[in-house]
């Protein structure tokens, strides 16, 4: 499919507006981070709590934030697990002491918005031990006998069913399956009840483990670069690798940048957007520049710049299906995807942008100005023979 036959639009000629703007937002992101002291790391980056939560249905993604943020202070991410009813909450770390606190604050929080208003105990998010004394007492009121070391073991038998099973109980009828008698499940129907969530896990990611998840992702990033670097070189000129991986390193600057104006943390998950337009941009650029080589062997005689722009011209169609159907993919994502995808769909539609726009008026630029000093040395005149002083007397005996 073509959309476009035959153009000759001057996208050489026009280069100055889009290389200006560049500079401009270049400029103003790398102020940005200067005035922040860098960019504004996820929890992923700077240490944190990593608590999963299953629900007995859909996750209400939107009302958990809500609700955990008005509790616990800093920066909150909730991230629903795909294709399961569980969230990934994610708080910052201030004191890995403080753990147990903080995990007890979430569960009261979950609880008083999901959970009953009874009293009761929730059996999904209670200890074997929290069991054992919330039935004691009515066991002995209903006149159920159970010595002590019975009411342990069926605390745990309750805990560890549950926890082999999914980690959840959707009614307290479904004790039965831990091997609780029905009168144990009347007595307990009065006293428990099975909350809606269950805290599966709870992990710490310390500053340390942050800051070497930082350093592979800025690692695997500049490595990106630089195989893609030698491969360009290999397959071109090394002058087109070396224009390739400017307008690539013009395009995650910029993207950064704009993070850190529009103060967006950055994650894992924006890393993996970040290294997918690397690989994006990079391939844009190298099916202009395989065209530029193609014509270089079929139109000798014209300049330069000329095949350049009819090489980007005559790329023009492809360009724009491919560019502008994932730019409308990301865009999507971006206006509806919610807070879990914003950061990722976001560094896509800035880069998908920037990437286009750069393999055209940055990367080509590049190839046409070493070009031109390429040519330009060639055509300087040879120094004349002196004809005067020692060096034409000493010409003068050589002949």
């Amino acid at each position: 499919m073509e959309l476009f036959k035959n153009t000759n639009f001057d996208f050489l000629g026009r280069k100055w507006p889009f290389i200006i703007a560049s500079l401009i937002l270049t400029a103003a992101g790398l102020a940005s981070l200067a005035m922040k002291g860098g960019p504004r790391y996820g929890i992923d980056f700077k240490g944190g709590t990593n608590i999963y939560v299953r629900f007995n249905q859909e996750p209400p993604t939107d009302r958990i934030r809500a609700a955990v943020s008005a509790k616990i202070p800093g920066e909150i991410s909730v991230q629903q697990i795909t294709g399961k009813p569980e969230v990934l909450i994610g708080t910052e770390i201030r004191d890995e002491k403080q753990l147990n606190a903080e995990r007890q604050v979430l569960v009261d929080t979950l609880t008083e918005t999901f959970g009953e208003k009874s009293g009761k105990l929730d059996v999904n998010n209670a200890g074997a031990e929290a069991i054992a004394n919330r039935l004691r007492e009515p066991l002995q009121r209903a006149n159920v006998a159970m010595p002590e070391e019975d009411l342990q073991k069926l605390a745990k038998d309750i805990a560890g069913y549950r926890a082999s099973h999914g980690g959840l109980y959707r009614t307290i009828d479904e004790l039965s399956a831990a091997g609780v008698k029905p009168e144990v499940i009347n007595v307990a129907k009065q006293e428990m009840y099975a909350g809606p969530f269950t805290i599966l896990q709870t992990d710490v990611v310390g500053p340390k483990v942050g800051g070497e998840l930082r350093s592979q992702a800025i690692l695997a990033t500049l490595y990106a670069l630089a195989g893609m670097l030698v491969y360009i070189a290999f397959r071109f000129e090394w002058i087109y690798g070396v224009a390739a991986v400017i307008a690539v390193f013009h395009d995650t600057v910029i993207t950064i940048g704009l993070f850190s104006l529009f103060d967006k943390p950055i994650d894992l998950t924006v890393v993996a957007a970040l290294l997918t337009l690397v690989g994006y941009s990079m391939n844009d650029t190298i099916v202009v520049f395989d065209r530029i080589r193609e014509n270089l062997k079929t139109s000798r005689r014209e300049g330069f710049a000329k095949i350049v722009n009819n090489s980007i011209n005559q790329t023009l169609s492809r360009t724009v299906l491919t560019s502008g159907l994932t730019f409308l993919s990301a865009l999507a994502l971006w206006l509806f995807g919610g807070q879990v995808l914003n950061g990722f769909s976001f560094a896509l539609v800035v880069g998908i942008l920037v990437g286009t726009y750069s393999s055209i008026f940055i990367a080509s630029p590049i190839l046409i100005f070493w070009q031109d000093l390429v040519e330009s040395r060639k055509k300087l005149p040879a120094a004349p023979a002196r004809t005067d002083g020692p060096g034409a007397k000493r010409e003068k005996v050589a002949r």
